[in-house]
């Protein structure tokens, strides 16, 4: 069982987005939070992140792993086209 609520994980998702936003900025990219469930944070990549080849590299190697680090190693992140 995952030890922090939908809701506890909230704050310091968003903290670790706000912290992984500037890096997509730069590559002309974005992040948007678009809910938190059951330990599965719901993200959609925006601008040149959303079709970009390595999008999946930036979900799963840059904001998941560093969610993991931060937060929890069983979090998960989605990415909602």
């Amino acid at each position: 069982m995952f030890p922090f609520s939908d809701t506890e994980l909230e704050k310091p998702v968003k903290m670790v987005l706000d912290k992984v936003r500037p890096t997509l900025i730069l590559d002309g990219g974005n992040v948007t939070l678009i809910k938190i469930e059951n330990a599965k944070v719901y993200v959609r990549l925006e601008g040149a992140c959303k079709g970009c080849p390595s999008s999946s590299i930036t979900l799963k190697q840059g904001i998941e792993r560093e969610l993991k680090i931060q937060i929890h190693p069983d979090i998960e992140v989605v990415n909602v086209p």
